[in-house]
C-alpha cells in the first residue's frame, strides 16, 4: 500500500469509496495500459483495493486520481518519469498538511515542492521558465467530473452491488 501524498481529508466521498480503472484513466487523461503500469510499477497503486487475480477490479480513491492528474501534466510538459518518481517520492516521504497550499514547480528536469511565495521568488530568481501545477486547482478540476461518475465501495460484508455491473450480477447469479 502507498502512502498517501496529502495528508488530511480532502476527498469528497467516503474513504471505501473509488473508481475502477476505465473512469480513473478517462479522468486522468491517460491510457489504460499507463495506468496499469504505474500500479504494477508503484508510482500509483489503487489505495482502495489492487487487483488480486484475474477478473478482480482495482479501485482507485480521489486522492489517486488526483495524483494521476498531476503525474500526467508532468509528463505532457515533458519531464521524465523517472524525475517524476523521485519526486513523488520525496512528497510521500515529507507529507503535506494541506493541499490547498501545495504548488508543484518544474524547471524542465527537476520538481520542487512550493508551499509559499518566497520559495516561489527563490526558484524563480534565476530567470529560467518554470512550470507551475497548483494542486488545488487540479483537485478543483476533477472533483466537478468525478462527482458524476459512478463509484463502488470496497468489498466487504455490506458493501452494495455496483448498480451498472449487469455482467458480475449475472456471473453471480448463475454461481448459486
Amino acid at each position: 500500500m502507498q502512502d498517501t501524498l496529502f495528508d488530511g481529508d480532502y476527498s469528497p466521498l467516503p474513504s471505501d469509496q473509488g473508481f475502477r480503472g476505465p473512469v480513473a484513466h478517462r479522468v486522468a487523461g491517460i491510457t489504460y495500459r499507463q495506468l496499469d503500469y504505474w500500479a504494477r510499477t508503484g508510482l500509483v497503486v489503487p489505495s482502495i483495493r489492487n487487483a488480486e487475480g484475474s477478473g478482480s477490479q482495482r479501485l482507485y480513491s480521489f486522492r489517486d486520481i488526483l495524483l494521476l492528474r498531476v503525474v500526467k501534466r508532468f509528463l505532457d510538459v515533458g519531464i521524465s518519469l523517472q524525475q517524476i518518481r523521485v519526486a513523488i517520492d520525496h512528497l510521500r516521504s515529507r507529507g503535506v498538511e494541506d493541499v490547498s497550499e501545495v504548488t508543484l514547480v518544474s524547471d524542465g528536469f527537476s520538481v520542487f515542492e512550493v508551499t509559499n511565495a518566497n520559495e516561489l521568488f527563490d526558484l524563480s530568481k534565476g530567470g529560467q521558465g518554470m512550470f507551475m501545477i497548483s494542486v488545488s486547482s487540479v483537485w478543483k478540476e476533477i472533483e466537478g467530473t468525478l462527482m458524476t461518475l459512478p463509484t463502488e465501495r470496497a468489498d466487504g460484508p455490506d458493501a452494495p452491488e455496483h448498480p451498472g455491473d449487469e455482467l458480475a450480477a449475472r456471473r453471480r447469479a448463475r454461481a448459486v
